[in-house]
């Protein structure tokens, strides 16, 4: 061997936390700080173990449902993903004292949904049946009010009870690319159906997408880092593959790595999704260094400023 590294990485930005996800930690953290433990949390407040394992160990509990939470004063934190109206709702009727950590980006999608109900509008939604996000925005509004489109042939074959009066929205972390083939679908059909005032993907899922098709072209091998429940970080995975990489795996940190997908590579993209922390990141490029030494080159197509404050409550509990 000359000596030189073994790989190179081209280490994508933006990657990693957004501001949604670092005020939903945040929120957790801050409640357990002023309020001490437990801390009850529905839902994984990030789709990311690490994070969670975490939070778990300075007191948080995690529950599916609000039924599991016994009656108690201690705050409970309704997860980054938001949630279905009824929610909050039980949460109140029971006398629980919660913080709501909904990333205000999905926040402006459950409004503009309220919205185009009120004003008589049937909605169709395009996302990912199953998915927190995607139940949390169905559950603003009465059942039979949102249609859930996923797929290019799902909005071909979509008939509305009337035409005329339709509205549009998305999940925030779905493909840019992949969302564009399916409004064309509804815009064609529909031409007066109506959209988001401002794109509804959030400028994170967009920002890190543009940042992974800017070096997936320059590289033999993509490695995501960020959990298989996360909506985010499957599309960045997608979208390398589609924009040249010949091959782009999804890990939650470095002890998953297969080394043998790596054998022939030279040049090596690496990113995160939203919700997965910069530790994990340097996990991995230690772990590579340690195989055989990196060269690590930043691809920067995006600089990020967004912040997003905490709840009000929690702000003036803090003061």
């Amino acid at each position: 061997m000359d000596g030189s590294p073994r790989w190179r990485i081209l280490l994508c930005a933006p990657r990693g936390f957004c501001a949604g996800v670092d005020r939903a930690i945040q929120i957790v953290e801050e409640a357990l700080e002023r309020y001490g433990a437990p801390v009850y949390v529905r839902h994984e407040i990030v789709h990311n173990r690490y994070v969670v394992e975490g939070l778990k160990a300075k007191g948080a509990v995690f529950v599916e449902d609000l039924d599991e939470i016994p009656d108690t004063r201690q705050p409970v934190v309704f997860s980054a993903h938001g949630v279905p109206k009824s929610v909050p709702e039980n949460a109140a009727a029971r006398g629980l004292f919660f913080f709501d950590a909904t990333c205000p980006l999905v926040s402006k999608v459950h409004k503009e949904a309220v919205l185009h109900h009120r004003r008589g509008r049937e909605i169709v939604l395009v996302g990912h049946a199953g998915h927190p996000e995607v139940e949390g925005t169905m559950g603003q509004l009465p059942p039979g009010s949102v249609t859930l489109v996923q797929t290019p042939d799902d909005a071909r074959s979509f008939e509305p009870a009337n035409a005329e009066n339709l509205a549009w929205a998305t999940q925030t972390t779905l493909s840019v690319d992949d969302t564009a083939e399916i409004v064309k679908v509804l815009e064609d059909r529909f031409p007066s159906i109506v959209g988001p005032h401002k794109e509804d993907i959030c400028y994170a899922t967009t920002n890190r997408q543009e940042a992974v098709k800017a070096v997936a072209p320059r590289v033999d091998a993509l490695i995501v880092v960020g959990a298989p429940n996360s909506s985010n970080s499957q599309r960045l995975r997608e979208v390398a593959e589609r924009a040249g990489c010949p091959r782009a795996v999804l890990v939650q940190r470095a002890a998953d790595i297969d080394w043998a997908d790596f054998e022939d590579a030279r040049t090596i993209g690496l990113t995160a999704g939203a919700s997965a922390p910069e530790v994990l990141v340097e996990e991995i490029i230690d772990a590579f260094a340690e195989k055989g030494g990196v060269e690590v080159e930043l691809v920067r197509t995006a600089t990020e400023t967004v912040t997003f404050n905490l709840p009000k409550s929690l702000r003036e509990a803090a003061a």
